[in-house]
């Protein structure tokens, strides 16, 4: 099929990757344009990008789909489809309507739960004990449209960067599939119950809270590794917990129990197992005592 491809983060990789794999015209890859990064800032492609480039695909990178020429662009390409991954741009009507059969999109959760933009996040903070992968038909409201195939997968133990990948290899292979069978797929409305949003991730919501329960705060650690990072401050320095185990201590909430940083919540502990300090590597708790001291009693913000 003649595709255009549109995504941006290492989630959709895999999916430019398979389409190219089985054989399908890409005719241009769309994803956001580069950003300033690393210590001189300077400008890096996304990795849909960088990857596109790497497979000779032409690359284009607006920054909006709402004028009037990157819509005829877009049109001039005569597709038959487009296929979006964590593209991060609203596409208006007359991109959705330009292709043959639409645009089809690879999203990471088990729609209608957790439409928007950060349904794997979502998923480990609320507990939830499966997410997956949808592949639905885009339509003008957000992630609302009709879904065509549909792929499970445990939660348990994972991180959002764990899950991420998996959902993103998922999804390639769900996408493949749905376009081989594309003309005897029978898409399916998507329910008006069980509907929740996974708002956007803002930086604030990495601070730890250990009001919160033992099992909810290691939820946090999980759902914000490796972006941004869940952390405590002491001294005005910002320590991120990596990976933690929940334990059953108790003691007041936020306060450092032991010369391990077992330190307790609202309900049981958490033992963080990988830390990080600003500007240094991960570590072990016993590397970082070692050279920065937090005493049992210590309170923790």
């Amino acid at each position: 099929m003649r595709i255009a491809f549109m995504g941006t983060p290492d989630f959709a990789v895999p999916t430019l990757d398979a389409l190219v794999e089985a054989g399908h015209e890409i005719v241009a890859v769309y994803s956001q344009p580069p950003r300033p990064a690393g210590r001189g800032k300077a400008l890096r492609p996304s990795p849909v990008h960088a990857r596109a480039e790497a497979l000779g695909i032409e690359v284009r990178t607006p920054l909006s789909l709402r004028d009037a020429e990157a819509q005829l662009a877009f049109a001039a390409l005569n597709l038959d489809i487009a296929v979006v991954a964590a593209y991060g741009l609203i596409l208006p009507v007359p991109i959705l309507e330009a292709p043959k059969h639409g645009c089809l999109n690879v999203h990471g959760s088990l729609l209608p739960r957790w439409r928007g933009a950060a349904p794997v996040q979502r998923a480990i903070l609320a507990g939830d004990a499966v997410t997956g992968v949808t592949i639905m038909g885009m339509e003008k409201g957000l992630d609302t449209g009709p879904m065509y195939l549909k792929g499970e997968t445990s939660v348990a133990g994972k991180t959002a960067g764990e899950l991420t990948d998996e959902l993103g290899r998922m999804g390639a292979r769900l996408m493949v599939e749905a376009l081989e069978r594309l003309d005897g797929l029978r898409p399916e409305p998507q329910s008006q119950s069980g509907v929740t949003y996974a708002a956007k991730i803002e930086k604030a919501e990495a601070r730890i809270d250990f009001s919160q329960n033992a099992e909810a705060v290691e939820r946090q650690v999980r759902a914000f590794n490796p972006i941004p990072g869940a952390f405590f401050e002491i001294e005005g320095e910002r320590v991120k917990v990596l990976e933690a185990d929940v334990v059953k201590e108790s003691g007041e909430p936020g306060t450092v129990m032991d010369d391990r940083l077992t330190i307790a919540c609202g309900e049981g502990a958490i033992a963080p197992t990988i830390v990080q300090r600003a500007g240094r590597g991960a570590m072990t708790p016993g590397e970082l005592l070692r050279g920065f001291a937090i005493p049992a009693g210590t309170r923790l913000a």
